[in-house]
């Protein structure tokens, strides 16, 4: 099995038109039981790199999931994560702001969970939800008390560039951020709701992906029609953002470890 993850990678600048994206590919494998083992394999090749990143000190990790009811965020964090320490992972799903949130700037109420080094962090939905569900209602807006903006800047533009600042800051801080859009069809999302989904918010263009992605902190585009093979990308996904930071275990000083053989040499009769 092969993943490129650089065929889900939105450019960074150019405009991302969903329906020249795929939502199905060729299959990673040819059977539930060859895909079982794939996805075990990077399960523990995930578990291992976590554990570097926790004993290393010097990064996080902050993974955001978006996508339209039904597309599997929910599966694909538990089935990728599974096999990740519940104390060195957390995850945060954000829904209509409180009011105590709506008396704070747009990013305040996603900001205070951001993970601490050696963690990762996983928000299912995110600030982007403000460049998203605000747009289509409007009252949220209203109640965030928006200051007065630049001559000619929409507040959509306003927030695009508080977001990519905000994630160019991370990343200078040892915070990688990686984003993931579980794109579904609409025919695989009408059978899995037995029924079509009209709301404006379900059908939302995906316009952020060229405003956002960059570099440093880009947008992956995963087609999320085959669940089964959508879990895969998402694991390789991770893993690469892991595997890129290079990490090493600390190095035990002489002194350290004349210390340890010290203190084994106690416990070993």
């Amino acid at each position: 099995m092969n993943i490129d993850a650089n065929l889900y990678q939105a450019p960074e600048g150019a405009a991302v038109v969903l329906d020249q994206w795929a939502t199905r590919g060729k299959p990673l494998c040819k059977s539930k039981k060859g895909y079982d083992k794939a996805l075990q394999d990077q399960i523990e090749q995930l578990s291992a790199q976590q554990r570097l990143l926790y004993a290393s000190d010097r990064h996080a990790l902050l993974l955001i999931f978006q996508a339209m009811d039904t597309a599997g965020k929910d599966g694909a964090i538990r089935h990728v994560m599974s096999g990740v320490n519940p104390q060195g992972c957390q995850v945060f799903s954000f829904q209509h702001p409180s009011a105590q949130e709506l008396e704070h700037d747009f990013l305040w109420r996603t900001t205070r969970h951001l993970p601490e080094r050696g963690r990762i962090g996983i928000f299912n939905r995110s600030y982007y939800e403000e460049v998203l569900i605000v747009r289509v209602h409007s009252g949220i807006l209203r109640s965030q008390g928006v200051c007065d903006l630049a001559a000619g800047e929409s507040v959509w533009t306003s927030r695009f560039r508080s977001i990519v600042e905000l994630e160019r800051h991370l990343h200078a801080n040892g915070t990688r951020v990686v984003k993931v859009y579980l794109h579904l069809s609409k025919d695989e999302q009408r059978k899995r709701l037995l029924a079509r989904i009209d709301e404006p918010e379900k059908n939302w263009k995906f316009s952020l992906a060229g405003a956002t992605s960059t570099a440093d902190s880009p947008w992956f585009i995963v087609p999320a029609d085959d669940k089964f093979d959508a879990r895969l990308i998402v694991s390789h996904i991770v893993l690469d953002a892991l595997l890129n930071l290079k990490m090493h275990y600390p190095k035990v000083s002489p002194a350290r470890r004349r210390e340890l053989k010290a203190i084994r040499k106690q416990l070993v009769p």
